[in-house]
């Protein structure tokens, strides 16, 4: 059973241990981020969508520049 644990795949190490932890937190970190991220971007799409006013209808509602072709002159 001693000789079981000795072959495990787990560093040995106190720095190299502390080097993997670092980096499951930071992957950890990211991944709360990106999910986030993620959601946040979502609620936003919905709250939008669903906060539509009649001018949203039209071809270029939302447009910055002016529109100048296509005005038949």
């Amino acid at each position: 059973m001693a000789s079981a644990l000795n072959d495990l795949p787990f560093p040995e190490d106190e720095k190299e241990s502390a080097l993997i932890k670092t980096v499951g937190w930071i992957s950890a970190g990211l991944g709360a981020v990106a999910l986030g991220l993620f959601i946040g971007r979502e609620l936003r799409l919905r709250y939008k969508f669903n906060r539509r006013t009649p001018y949203d209808f039209y071809s270029h509602s939302g447009d910055e520049q002016d529109i100048d072709f296509g005005l038949g002159v």
